[in-house]
């Protein structure tokens, strides 16, 4: 058994496994917001799945990670859409969206764990910079829909007058 190969592998699998729940939560919603957010999310989980695989493809035939250009993709553009004041509102704090929400902040939590143990364990400076990339734009995502759930939660708050005060 080659450990690489099977980390390769479950990185893919963890990509399509993300790439099929968001596609399903953006087929699902009523929200148009909701699911252009959930549509861009899953085609960047097919970008990630095709570098993971072009590597997988590179590692097996050749015992070694490939040259990639990795993009340096700047996510600030959909996290101002996803988190601009009108965006918040349309999405109902206790309904599906924000259960969908909830649910992919815990795959993109595994998934930064994932590659970021890996980047720390690699030696090949090629599969270090993949993991790491992979990491970084996770964290992206994670940083997205935490600040969209936290604002969630606030208006549950907010709208059931929990506050003490």
């Amino acid at each position: 058994m080659n450990k690489t190969l099977d980390i390769l592998k479950q990185a893919i699998l963890l990509e399509r496994r993300g790439k099929a729940f968001y596609n399903q939560v953006a087929k699902q919603t009523d929200n148009p917001d909701v699911q252009n957010i959930f549509e861009i999310m899953a085609k960047e989980e097919v970008l990630h799945e095709k570098f993971l695989s072009d590597q997988y493809k590179a590692y097996e035939k050749d015992g070694k990670f490939a040259n990639l250009e990795l993009p340096n993709e700047d996510n600030d553009g959909i996290a101002n859409m996803v988190l601009s004041k009108d965006m918040k509102k349309s999405i109902e704090a206790a309904g599906f969206e924000a259960a969908a929400i909830s649910a992919a902040i815990d795959m993109e939590t595994k998934a930064i764990k994932v590659y970021a143990d890996q980047a720390q364990a690699a030696t090949d400076s090629k599969e270090k910079a993949l993991y790491e990339w992979l990491s970084d734009w996770e964290k992206t995502h994670h940083r997205i829909l935490h600040e969209l759930d936290e604002d969630l939660k606030q208006r549950v708050w907010n709208d059931n007058q929990f506050w003490p005060f």
